[in-house]
C-alpha cells in the first residue's frame, strides 16, 4: 500500500534519527530516557495522534504506524507503543480535564506513560485505593489502567523491573496495594484499545521482518560457498523469496488496520495480529538459517530480532488468540 508523500518524508526522518542516535544494540542494553527526549522533542512523534488543541499534530494511526514500523526496523526499546496506546485510552475516556491535563505532557515527550489493559491484571478499588498485581507492563512515568468499566490513572505502590528473553523489549512488574488513584471517565473502549495496540505492535512487526529479510538478503550476496555466492543457489532463492512475500503480505495487513476505521478495526487488527506475528517468526528464523553459523552468535544482531519476534508473539496475545476472535466475528453462527 502506498504512502503519501509525508508518510514517507516521515518514514525517511524517524530512520535516519534511529540509524545515528539509537542504532540496534549488540548488546540488547536498554539506553535509558537520552534517545527518547531527542525522539519525542526532536522529532515531536509522540504527539502524532493527539489533537492540535493538546500540542499534537492531529493525525492519526497511519502515522503512527509509519513510525512504530521504524522503530520495529530498528529494534528500538523506546516506549512509544505504551506512550501512544495510553493517549488513546484518555482521549476516549471522555474526560476533557484529563485531556487538558495528560495530553500536553505525553505529546511533547516529557511524559511516558503505560495503560494497564483488563485481561492483564486483575485488579479492583477499594475505598482506600487500587489493589492488585499487574505482571507484565510496558513501562511507562504515567500508569492508567482499565478497571471494570472505569479508566484511573494510578500510583504504583511498588515497581519491579523484570527480566526479559528480549532485552530490547522492558517489561515492569506493577504492584497496587491501596495505591491512590484518580477516575478519568469511561474504560468501555478496552476492546478498541488492545486493537490498538495489536495495529501499532503490528506496524512495528512488519518493521522487523522487513530488516531481518534485507540483513539476510545481503549476507546471501556476500557470502561465497563453492567459488559464487550463496544468493545463487536456489535454495536460498526460494527462502528469501517466501520470506519476501510474507514481508510484503503483512505490511499489507499492518497498513490495512492502521486506516481502519472503528466498525472495521476489530477484524482488521485481528488479521494483522495473527499474519504479522507468524511472518516476524519466519523472517527472524529464516535470517538465521541464511546466515548459519554466525547467526546464532551473540556478535550478530540476529538473535535480538528473534527473541523480539518471540517476545512479540506473546504481548498482546498469541495469533491463535487473534484467529479465535477473528472466527468468531466473521462466523458468528458458528
Amino acid at each position: 500500500m502506498d504512502l503519501t508523500e509525508e508518510q514517507r518524508d516521515l518514514r525517511s526522518t524517524v530512520r535516519a534519527f534511529l540509524r545515528d542516535t539509537c542504532p540496534p544494540p549488540l548488546s540488547g542494553e536498554y539506553r535509558g530516557d537520552g534517545p527518547w527526549k531527542r525522539f519525542a522533542g526532536e522529532l515531536g512523534v509522540t504527539g502524532l495522534a493527539i489533537p492540535e488543541e493538546h500540542g499534537g499534530a492531529g493525525c492519526g494511526m497511519p502515522e503512527v504506524g509509519v513510525v512504530c514500523e521504524e522503530l520495529g526496523r530498528a529494534l528500538s526499546p523506546l516506549p512509544y507503543l505504551q506512550t501512544v496506546l495510553a493517549a488513546e485510552a484518555i482521549k476516549a475516556c471522555g474526560d476533557e480535564e484529563a485531556g487538558r491535563r495528560l495530553l500536553p505532557g505525553i505529546a511533547s515527550g516529557a511524559t511516558t506513560a503505560t495503560v494497564v489493559l483488563p485481561d492483564d491484571a486483575d485488579l479492583r478499588l477499594g475505598t482506600d485505593g487500587l489493589h492488585g498485581v499487574a505482571p507484565y507492563v510496558l513501562p511507562g512515568e504515567l500508569v492508567l489502567a482499565c478497571v471494570g468499566d472505569r479508566l484511573v490513572e494510578a500510583r504504583p505502590t511498588a515497581r519491579r523491573d523484570l527480566p526479559t528473553l528480549d532485552p530490547t523489549r522492558p517489561l515492569t512488574e506493577l504492584t497496587f496495594d491501596g495505591a491512590p488513584v484518580r477516575l478519568l471517565g469511561d474504560a468501555a473502549s478496552h476492546a478498541r484499545l488492545r486493537d490498538l495496540g495489536v495495529t501499532a505492535l503490528a506496524a512495528e512487526q512488519v518493521g522487523g521482518a522487513a530488516r531481518c529479510l534485507s540483513a539476510a538478503v545481503a549476507h546471501a550476496k556476500t557470502r561465497r560457498q563453492f567459488g559464487r555466492p550463496i544468493g545463487s543457489f536456489q535454495a536460498i532463492k526460494h527462502k528469501l523469496a517466501d520470506v519476501l512475500l510474507m514481508v510484503e503480505s503483512a505490511r499489507s495487513a499492518a497498513y490495512a488496520a492502521a486506516r481502519a476505521g472503528d466498525e472495521e478495526l476489530p477484524v482488521r487488527a485481528a488479521v494483522a495480529g495473527s499474519y504479522c506475528t507468524e511472518a516476524y517468526l519466519a523472517a527472524a528464523g529464516e535470517n538465521i538459517q541464511v546466515h548459519g553459523g554466525i547467526g546464532v552468535t551473540w556478535e550478530h544482531d540476529a538473535h535480538l530480532y528473534f527473541k523480539r519476534a518471540t517476545s512479540d508473539a506473546q504481548l498482546f496475545g498469541p495469533p491463535r488468540s487473534h484467529r479465535a476472535r477473528l472466527a468468531a466475528t466473521v462466523f458468528p453462527a458458528c
